[in-house]
């Protein structure tokens, strides 16, 4: 499995992950889940998401999506910012 591709799985998690509403975010935040899926070319993954409390800006929450691949101990993270709304 290419790291190309853990990358690519992590975006899309990330983008689900942060297609909750404001009011939703709040409502779990900090948690964090991890599950067991499947890429793209077969390999068992592990995809972990946490949804913490920002330190800045404040009041913001930072998503984090990690997938690793459980058989060769490598992969990919990625995080976004999201803020109050106005």
């Amino acid at each position: 499995m290419s790291d190309d591709e853990l990358s690519a799985m992590a975006l899309e998690e990330l983008e689900q992950a942060c297609s909750l509403i404001w009011p939703e975010l709040v409502k779990i935040t900090p948690w964090g889940d991890s599950f067991v899926g499947t890429a793209p070319s077969g390999r068992e993954v592990e995809i972990e998401r946490r949804y913490l409390w920002a330190h800045e800006p404040e009041g913001a929450i930072v998503v984090e999506v990690e997938v690793r691949d459980i058989g060769a101990r490598t992969g990919a993270e990625t995080k976004a910012l999201i803020t109050p709304p106005h």
